[in-house]
């Protein structure tokens, strides 16, 4: 099959199209055929070395942990799935991801992507969507009637966050820059503080939950946005530990956890027409196509979701 692969370490023009093996399903697993991925940050990290010492992968390497295709086989025991089923999953964290035409998921992980979802749709949602998911229902427990803040709502896992936050009741401030102001309103959002314009921390005040994706300066400044007793969780970096403690704010850091169970809630919400995938750049499963995407996602500012068709 083919797949764009990394041979070593390095910057996007190790992306290369390569042939490999086509997998086998094991016990519990099913064989996807790739209709579309998407890029993630975590793909283009992992390229640079970045995580080697958390994660560290055998050559040649597919990145790549969003997918949405048909099910082209199914292994031992696996009962919930058949041939020709339409499904999307954030699989496994392995060697051997989604930058191909064929992946392997592990049956508890895939969810049935909904008739009036296009596979371009389901590959832009796994990772940013359950990202967002966990941050605000099982780390941040947003309740009914409180205020969230979420950074960067024009990315990826802003995008679906504003909405989950919004699906919840919450009331919902985000940042963006000028050109995305209206985008971020369309998505639910009750105020859009432009970066460019206004410092959040001084417009902003008495939030029960602040969900960070920037780290650095602007993590260190949510716990001026924050009430006593607030709660912050952040994709991008480590919250200061005495700060929150002085406070009295509960500060996590986090790691998304792949889970079939919680994508299938996020199905149900897009098959109801409550949430939908936001594309704001396509690319073909080309080598080309592929060092496009990674340079895009690395400029930070990608509107919406960067999907792969193949």
């Amino acid at each position: 099959m083919k797949a764009i692969v990394i041979n070593d370490y390095g910057h996007k023009e190790q992306l290369q199209e390569q042939e490999v093996e086509t997998p086998t399903p094991g016990k519990g697993e099913v064989l996807v055929q790739t209709k579309a991925t998407s890029i993630n940050p975590i793909d283009w990290k992992i390229r640079e070395g970045y995580l080697r010492q958390m994660v560290e992968f055998d050559f040649p390497l597919i990145l790549g942990w969003d997918v949405a295709g048909i099910v082209a086989e199914t292994g031992e025991g696996v009962t919930s799935y058949q041939k020709g089923d339409r499904v999307f999953a954030r699989p496994d964290l392995t060697g051997k991801g989604t930058y191909a035409e064929y992946t392997l998921v592990a049956e508890r992980l895939l969810a049935p992507l909904p008739e009036n979802v296009s596979f371009e749709e389901g590959a832009a949602t796994p990772l940013a969507g359950l990202t967002a998911w966990q941050c605000l229902t099982d780390v941040t427990r947003v309740q009914e009637g409180e205020k969230v803040l979420i950074q960067a709502g024009a990315g990826g896992v802003g995008s679906y966050a504003i909405q989950f936050a919004k699906e919840l009741g919450a009331y919902v401030a985000t940042t963006g820059s000028t050109k995305n102001v209206d985008f971020l309103k369309s998505l639910g959002a009750d105020e859009v503080i432009d970066y460019t314009k206004d410092d959040f921390a001084e417009v902003l005040n008495d939030y029960d939950v602040v969900f960070d994706m920037l780290g650095g300066d602007v993590l260190d400044k949510a716990f001026d946005v924050l009430k006593k007793g607030g709660r912050l969780v952040t994709i991008a970096g480590q919250p200061d530990e005495e700060k929150a403690k002085a406070n009295d704010i509960e500060a996590t850091s986090f790691w998304l956890e792949p889970d079939g169970k919680q994508l299938k809630e996020i199905a149900d919400l897009m098959e109801a027409g409550k949430v939908k995938a936001n594309i704001g750049h396509r690319y073909p499963l080309t080598t080309e196509g592929l060092q496009e995407a990674h340079g895009l996602s690395e400029t930070h500012h990608a509107k919406g979701k960067i999907v792969i068709h193949t």
